[in-house]
Order: C-alpha cells, then sequence, then structure tokens
C-alpha cells in the first residue's frame, strides 16, 4: 500500500509516522526548500530561533500530543522543559513569585487588585475546575473502547449539566456574567488577539481552555480532583525542530522518502476516488491514500478537473482564516533576563481586544502598540545561542495583508517599530544586537505555500468549522491547522490521529 502526503510540516510529518507504523510505502512532497513549516526553525551564525514562542500546551505524556508522541515511539526522544509565562498589562502584571503560595495564588492575586470581583473570582474557579473535568473525560473517552467508554460518555454527561444554561454564551458574555471589572476580564480574553478572535465570536466556555492555571505556574500540579487535570506547557529542550527531525527520521527510516522542492500542483482524482499527485515538474505519484495539509483553498486549487461539491465550496469560503505575524529574531551579545525573568512574556498594551481585532481584520497594522510577545528560547535552550548571547524573538500578530503599502517594502521600517515597543520593556534589543531577521506575512506565506498566510489556521468562531478532514472523495484527506482539528500544535497532532484511525478502520 502506498501513501502521498502533501506538506511536511507537523501535521503531515505525524500522518507519515502513523502510516509508515501500518506498513506504507511513504512519500512525502514538501514544496518548500526545508521541512517542517512553520515547525521548522530558522538558523544564522550560531542562533536558532522557533516560528513563534512555543511554549506548547498538551505533550507532557497521557496529554493530547504527548499521547501521539507515545504512539510513535518518539517519546524518548523529545526532552520536555515544564515551564510558564508572564502576562503584562499597563497597571499590572500576572507572574509567579518566588515562593510557590499554591494552586490559587492567581485568584488571590486578582482578589487583592480587583476586591469587588472576590465573589465572581470564586465562581470562576469552581466552573475552571468542572470544565477541566469535563474535558478529562472527553478526552478519556475518545481513546477508550466498550464499557470504559460507556462509563465515560455517563460521567461527561453528568458533567455538562451545570453549563447548559451558559452553552450558548459567548466569551465577552460569560467574563461579564463573571466580572465586573474591564480590565480584569481582559486578563482571561487578551490571548484571544492570537487567536484574531473577537471576545464577542469566541465560545464563551473556551475561557477555561484558553486559561489553564499551570500555564502561569509550573509548580501548579497538573491534577485537579479524581476525574480533572489540566494540561501541562512545555518547551522542547533545543527547539522544536527536535520534534521536526525525530518524526522526519521515523519516516525515513521505515523507507518513507521526504523530498524538497516537490510542488505538488495536481490531485488526481477518478471516478470519485483520489488515485494520487502530480508535481510540477511532471511526475506522477500514485498512491492508495492521499493527505493534503495547508491551505483549504489551496487544497480545492489541487483539484482540477475535479466535480466538487457546492457545499465544500462553500465552506471554503466561509472559512474563518486568522490573520498574520510579524516577527524579528535577534541575536543579542547581553543578556535580557536581566529585564524579563521568564523566557516567554506576553506584553498587552490595550485592554480593548474587541476593537483591536476589528482594527487588524481591516488591514489596520498596530506597530506593537497594542501588544506583542517576547520570546528567549536561549533561556531554556543556551545551546540555541553562542556563549555568552541569546536568541530573542518578538512578535505580534498582523494583517496578512496590510492597508497601506506592502509588507516587503516596509519591512525594515515595520521590524524597527516592534523593536522600539519591544525595547520600553528591555533596553538595548537593538544597541546590542549582532543577528536581526525580519520574517513578515509575505515571507510565510513562501514557506507555508499559502495565499493567505493564516498563523494559526481557523480562527475558532462560534458555530465554524475547518474543513473535514474526511473529503467528499475516497481516500482523500485534508489535515493541519485549517482542517477541523483547529489551532495549536495539539489539536493538530491529534486530529491526525483521529484521521488515521479512520484510514486504518
Amino acid at each position: 500500500m502506498k501513501a502521498v502526503i502533501v506538506g511536511s510540516g507537523i501535521s503531515g510529518l505525524t500522518a507519515g509516522g502513523y502510516l509508515v507504523d501500518l506498513g506504507y510505502d511513504v512519500t512525502v512532497c514538501e514544496q518548500y526548500q526545508e521541512i517542517g513549516g512553520v515547525t521548522g526553525e530558522i538558523r544564522k551564525d550560531g542562533f536558532a530561533w522557533n516560528q513563534g514562542q512555543l511554549l506548547l500546551e498538551g505533550f507532557s505524556p497521557g496529554e493530547q500530543a504527548g499521547n501521539v508522541l507515545s504512539d510513535l515511539s518518539l517519546g524518548e526522544q523529545v526532552s520536555l522543559i515544564r515551564s510558564d509565562r508572564v502576562y503584562s498589562f499597563p497597571d499590572y502584571k500576572i507572574e509567579k513569585a518566588d515562593v510557590y503560595t499554591g494552586p490559587g495564588w492567581r485568584m488571590d492575586l486578582f482578589k487583592k487588585r480587583f476586591p469587588g470581583d472576590a465573589k465572581g473570582l470564586d465562581r470562576y474557579y469552581r466552573d475552571y475546575v468542572r470544565f477541566m473535568e469535563l474535558m478529562t473525560l472527553a478526552r478519556r473517552s475518545e481513546r477508550s473502547s466498550g464499557f470504559e467508554s460507556l462509563l465515560s460518555k455517563s460521567r461527561l454527561y453528568l458533567k455538562m449539566l451545570p453549563f447548559l444554561p451558559i452553552l450558548k454564551h459567548d466569551a465577552q458574555r460569560l467574563s461579564q456574567r463573571y466580572f465586573h471589572s474591564e480590565e480584569l476580564r481582559a486578563a482571561f480574553l487578551s490571548i484571544l488577539a492570537d487567536f484574531v478572535v473577537r471576545p464577542s465570536e469566541f465560545q464563551g466556555l473556551g475561557i477555561f481552555a484558553v486559561n489553564p492555571e499551570p500555564a502561569f505556574d509550573s509548580r501548579t500540579p497538573l491534577r485537579l480532583s479524581k476525574t480533572g487535570r489540566q494540561p501541562g506547557y512545555t518547551y522542547v529542550k533545543g527547539g522544536v525542530q527536535k520534534i521536526v527531525d525525530c518524526m522526519a527520521n521515523k519516516i525515513t527510516e521505515h523507507g518513507g522518502k521526504i523530498s524538497e522542492n516537490a510542488t505538488v500542483v495536481e490531485v488526481w482524482v477518478e471516478n470519485g476516488k483520489a488515485m494520487g499527485v502530480q508535481l510540477e515538474n511532471g511526475e506522477r505519484i500514485v498512491a492508495d491514500q492521499v493527505l493534503v495539509s495547508g491551505g483549504a483553498r489551496e487544497f480545492l486549487e489541487l483539484l482540477k478537473g475535479t466535480d466538487i461539491p457546492d457545499d465544500l465550496h462553500q465552506q471554503v469560503t466561509d472559512l474563518p482564516l486568522m490573520e498574520s505575524v510579524l516577527m524579528v529574531h535577534l541575536g543579542v551579545s547581553f543578556d535580557p533576563g536581566l529585564y524579563q525573568k521568564a523566557a516567554t512574556t506576553y506584553y498587552y498594551n490595550t485592554y480593548q481586544i474587541e476593537g483591536s481585532i476589528d482594527e487588524l481584520k481591516r488591514g489596520e497594522y498596530h506597530e506593537g502598540r497594542h501588544g506583542f510577545v517576547v520570546y528567549i528560547p536561549s533561556k531554556h535552550s543556551p545551546e540555541m545561542a553562542p556563549a555568552g548571547h541569546h536568541a530573542v524573538t518578538i512578535y505580534t500578530i498582523a494583517p496578512n495583508v496590510l492597508r497601506e503599502g506592502s509588507w516587503e517594502d516596509r519591512r525594515e521600517e515595520m521590524g524597527d517599530k516592534l523593536l522600539l515597543e519591544a525595547e520600553k520593556y528591555i533596553p538595548g534589543l537593538r544597541e546590542n544586537a549582532v543577528v536581526k531577521w525580519v520574517v513578515t506575512p509575505d515571507d510565510f506565506k513562501k514557506r507555508a505555500h499559502l495565499k493567505h498566510h493564516s498563523f494559526g489556521g481557523v480562527s475558532p468562531v462560534m458555530g465554524r468549522k475547518g474543513l473535514p478532514h474526511q473529503t467528499p472523495f475516497k481516500n482523500l484527506w485534508f489535515i493541519g491547522a485549517q482542517s477541523e482539528s483547529g489551532a495549536g500544535m495539539n489539536n493538530v497532532v491529534e486530529g491526525v490521529w483521529r484521521t488515521i484511525r479512520r484510514i486504518r478502520n
């Protein structure tokens, strides 16, 4: 049996790892000159940078992506470093203390700053625990079978009952249910800017999912109760390229082939069944299974001459794609830890999340004034920079297309403006930079083979999903961040696991 996979990002490599274990002869076609997609690294002059801050959720043993690494026998090849992040707002900071005071320290911090919301914080944390129990049971149910699955589903139903009255609330409304203070609400809603989704469009219960307490303090126990577990957050020692490398090695060691500069121009379909792909150089690769990652619009363009159902066309047209990012990678000759203790800090300079996202969707770029992230990978992995130096990434969400001018023409201007904002917190970044690399949305388009670069894939808007994994054509599957998996590496690799399960059955 043969399988061809279009794209060597995390979804394509995960699929390849599963398929070689199932005995498939696997070929992975990558249009770019390097494998890994946005999971790959950038390297220059002894420095290494990830494509963003990658404090990964769900990669610990027993979690979503952790289970996938275990399935592929790769868990021992990926060294994880449990860690956390810091939020900095104009008037206060959410940062763990040197002495751990228990899992409720963040709620206590909020109560001191927002005493009028103390009761709401207690209600929020009670429901947070319930939600994590709900999610734990849901994932256990999905990976179990028989009586164990039935028991998990029964418990799942009971845990869901308290949430039924607020099931249709959006995040804005649900946050108002708990908190009076706009500043406090922003502490729970601000992360939605990463997804480029308005709080009024985001599923209310998702607030609990995107604000796990361990993300703010790695000392927080992951087990909440007898039935509840919250996710851990980890860095990959040496950078996420390690995951790319071990997955690629698994594929090739099992006889699979991974080809760079191999652009697929057509998915070949006959009588409603995928037969293989054709490359730009005219080569045809016959396959029993075809799996396509990347963009949904680009996926449809590969189906040349194929009668595509109208509802599939409409689904792709209606996809609420995220916007892009602007990144500045620096190699610096001083220790930025003098000003930023954590490897990852989110600097939020506005409490107006909804308005900021409205501007972004109109192509109006805030130039870093609304906020950005500073990530210092060499703090957790010193090998990612030469001795005495540090690798630093500053990035922020940005429009896929600028309203005024082009990213290529304004590359250096926009990079410098972002650095000016970052230097308000970490002085000396420009003065002490020995390497500087600005990455624009146009660069990401080339790397990911997209016309619209959507950094995280489909924006998580209520009632809207990415494209289904199973297409209307036999043996043709769509995987990745623009599929129903949704954004986040943990969700993407788990989505591939679901797809492989369907192929196997």
